[in-house]
């Protein structure tokens, strides 16, 4: 579980425990909202609007679910499950997930454009994280494959 930079490992505990408590928040609220009854019939008297309903919940779903597993294989990594190299693997990287066209959310009400702005929101976020982290962990180690710390330890065993 060594990485090739030292990471705050109690930092990204936090992060992550934190990004996870937001986000199993926000899916369970989304769950509430679109098995409402109230939410079943929106758009019954508008077929496109009823489908961009649709589709837009199967966004926030899916991009809610994305972060939760990403975030779950960052837990796995924490304890030791998943080792450094592992974490490139496709598996354990962030899904993709469509992002919402501000033009067909526009007539939604209130509720449902917060989660879907609240869902795009976190999901970016999580993004930035994966690739500071993915960023982090290119990094080489003080005197590896660093050629200025390779020349230092060069002159230094020189003289």
């Amino acid at each position: 579980m060594k990485s090739s930079v030292s990471l705050d490992r109690s930092l990204h505990r936090r992060l992550v425990d934190g990004l996870y408590i937001e986000a199993m928040v926000m899916a369970d609220e989304a769950r509430s909202y679109f098995d409402a009854p109230e939410t079943q019939d929106f758009g019954a008297d508008d077929p496109l609007r009823r489908v961009a309903f649709a589709c837009e919940s199967l966004k926030v779903t899916t991009r809610l679910m994305h972060v939760i597993a990403w975030l779950l294989s960052q837990r796995a990594w924490q304890r030791g499950e998943i080792a450094d190299t592992e974490l490139a693997d496709e598996k354990h990287r962030l899904g993709h997930a469509a992002p919402t066209d501000a033009a067909v959310s526009e007539g939604f009400p209130f509720s449902i454009r917060a989660l879907v702005e609240g869902s795009q929101e976190l999901y970016d976020r999580v993004a930035r994280l994966q690739d500071r982290l993915d960023r982090m962990m290119r990094l080489p180690a003080p005197g590896e494959d660093n050629p200025a710390h390779a020349l230092m330890n060069r002159l230094s065993s020189a003289f």
